[in-house]
């Protein structure tokens, strides 16, 4: 790709089994890109637990949809997750405790884990976008 920004996006319903077509459009994007399998499975990985809180907490119901963009830009790779969701609420995100985990709520963490940079918007009157960057060749 020469310098041009190209953003591929997809509208999926809420319903879980279809987060297999994100992690698959993700899985051929990055290869086309040209990360290494390694990285590509931790983009799997993240694009999992983004697509998973958006099923969980961005509607709740099988008519609801959520849209995953994909911008390749140069030599990054950004993956926007969002949903319509009553939005997410920063002062109840906390970091996890490790030593004693839990279920749930590790989803965030492991994006952050994984990625180069992770940002968490919110919607203007409802939703939450996260916003997850890869770098190529770090």
């Amino acid at each position: 790709m020469e310098n041009n920004k190209v953003t591929i996006s997809l509208t999926l319903p809420n319903i879980p089994e279809y987060v297999s077509v994100a992690r698959l459009t993700l899985s051929g994007v990055a290869n086309r890109m040209g990360f290494n399998i390694d990285d590509i499975e931790d983009l799997k990985v993240a694009i999992s637990e983004a697509c998973t809180n958006a099923l969980k907490y961005g509607g709740g119901n099988d008519c609801s949809k959520y849209f995953v963009h994909y911008t390749i830009d140069e030599k990054n790779l950004i993956i926007d997750v969002c949903d319509d969701g009553k939005g997410i609420e920063f002062e109840k995100l906390k970091t996890p405790d490790l030593d004693n985990p839990k279920e749930s709520g590790l989803g965030l963490y492991i994006i952050e884990t994984l990625m180069d940079e992770v940002k968490i918007f919110k919607g203007d009157n409802n939703g939450t976008t996260i916003r997850m960057t890869k770098r190529l060749g770090e």
